[in-house]
């Protein structure tokens, strides 16, 4: 956070003000920030084999070959044969590396950020290993540098970077809790000097999920956990990590490690929430240079499947039929692909799974940061439409999911398309299903 004579400037607006060459490189710098020994075999190890293209829902809705995966990371590659690549001093010698331009920055700004989810199925089917969704993540933090990002994610950046949150400040999160206390007739623990368990939240969780928190709160009452929420360590999803700063994603991630200490808490849970839990359970020892050993980082799912399994949490019979929907960051990229169905085992629920479904499941549509980019609505609703084809093919009575970005990217897609489906919380499901005597 920069401060200017009459307010606080945030550092991509900074980027964005400064002439188009200074642009350009500090783009180049970005992108050669990221440039380890993972990174650079992954450049070199591309046979162009095609298969990811295969594997990505917005190649495949579109038939466009300028949405194959790996095509998006071609900046960050690009950058790496004119810099440092093995044959970068030849080029350079021969003329053949000519400068990038900053119009060639952002034709590629649109395909990092409006066309990629991070969803990481075009990983999953690379012969060669090549993690292309963490590619296009750090070719992200060269494109912020430069000040290039969709206007609508950028914003909810500088929120983040200004208040900690693209919620809004520790007096608006109080707000916001009053508000569902209200709701629901409960009281929320919030900033206790103490307690075993911090409890974090997404903004859609403060916004328009509010049955979520409650539910929260009821179950870890019902097992008799000790927690708290924290007006300054509220916020789980990382801008940082989706808009390619990576400044705001540390400060946001170890804001929620140090509160959790400070508390004497020994575990951080998660909402259902995925790049929360890539952000924190996955990234978080990056920001300390060591394993977060003494705080247990935990996602909800992991709380129910875990309490159901060990008879702590009980829930009625419901005795429908479901499928699910596997969100991406929490299931193929988090592995927590078994927890979602033994909840809906002890539910009762007839699991009719989606033709892609675990690990192999299409993404939503508005991963990765796409959500908050009205740019890519056209793009996200093309995801959207894969996603339910596939759902009423198996005619279930419930659309199940654990993500509360993945249930406002369907909730936006049916409105868009006057589908008549709701997607539903599977922790919303078991709150209304738990027997609490």
């Amino acid at each position: 956070m920069i401060e200017t004579k009459n307010k606080q400037q945030s550092q991509f607006d900074i980027q964005g003000d400064l002439p188009d060459a200074v642009r350009v490189t500090n783009a180049m710098e970005g992108f050669l920030s990221e440039f380890g020994p993972q990174a650079s075999s992954y450049m070199n190890a591309c046979i162009r084999c095609g298969l990811c293209a295969e594997a990505c829902h917005f190649y495949l809705e579109t038939g466009d070959a300028k949405y194959t995966p790996i095509h998006k990371v071609k900046p960050f590659e690009e950058a790496y044969h004119r810099t440092t690549g093995p044959f970068s001093w030849l080029a350079g010698l021969l003329g053949m590396a000519p400068a990038i331009t900053l119009n060639e920055l952002e034709e590629w700004e649109e395909l990092i950020y409006d066309s990629c989810t991070l969803c990481g199925r075009c990983t999953l089917v690379c012969p060669m290993g090549i993690d292309i969704a963490e590619l296009v993540k750090e070719a992200r933090s060269g494109m912020y540098k430069a000040g290039l990002m969709p206007d609508r994610l950028a914003q909810i950046t500088r929120n983040a970077e200004s208040k900690h949150s693209p919620f809004g400040e520790p007096r608006e999160f109080i707000t916001a809790i009053r508000k569902i206390e209200k709701e629901f007739a409960i009281k929320l623990p919030v900033d206790k000097p103490k307690a075993d368990l911090l409890l974090t939240l997404a903004p859609g969780d403060l916004e328009e999920h509010h049955a979520s928190v409650h539910v929260l709160a009821k179950i870890l009452d019902h097992l008799g956990i000790d927690w708290t929420l924290s007006s300054v360590a509220f916020e789980a999803t990382n801008f940082g990590y989706l808009s390619g700063s990576t400044e705001v994603q540390s400060e946001l991630t170890c804001r929620l490690i140090d509160k959790a200490r400070e508390i004497g808490a020994t575990t951080l849970l998660l909402p259902e929430c995925g790049h929360a839990w890539g952000a924190a359970r996955w990234e978080a020892a990056r920001w300390y240079g060591a394993p977060i050993d003494d705080i247990r980082i935990m996602h909800t799912l992991e709380l129910l499947a875990e309490n159901i399994t060990s008879g702590a949490l009980k829930v009625k019979t419901v005795n429908d039929s479901a499928s699910f929907h596997d969100p991406c960051q929490q299931i193929r990229r988090g592995g927590l692909v078994e927890a979602p169905r033994i909840i809906m085992k002890a539910l009762g629920l007839e699991l009719r799974e989606l033709e892609d479904h675990g690990e192999a499941s299409f993404c939503c549509g508005g991963g990765g940061g796409v959500l908050a980019n009205a740019r890519a609505e056209p793009l996200r609703l093309k995801a959207f439409d894969l996603k339910r084809r596939q759902f009423e093919a198996t005619d279930a009575d419930h659309f199940l999911t654990s993500c509360g970005q993945c249930r406002l990217q369907f909730d936006k897609g049916a409105k868009a398309t006057d589908w008549d489906r709701h997607v539903e919380s599977l922790l919303e499901l078991v709150g209304r299903n738990m027997i609490l005597k």
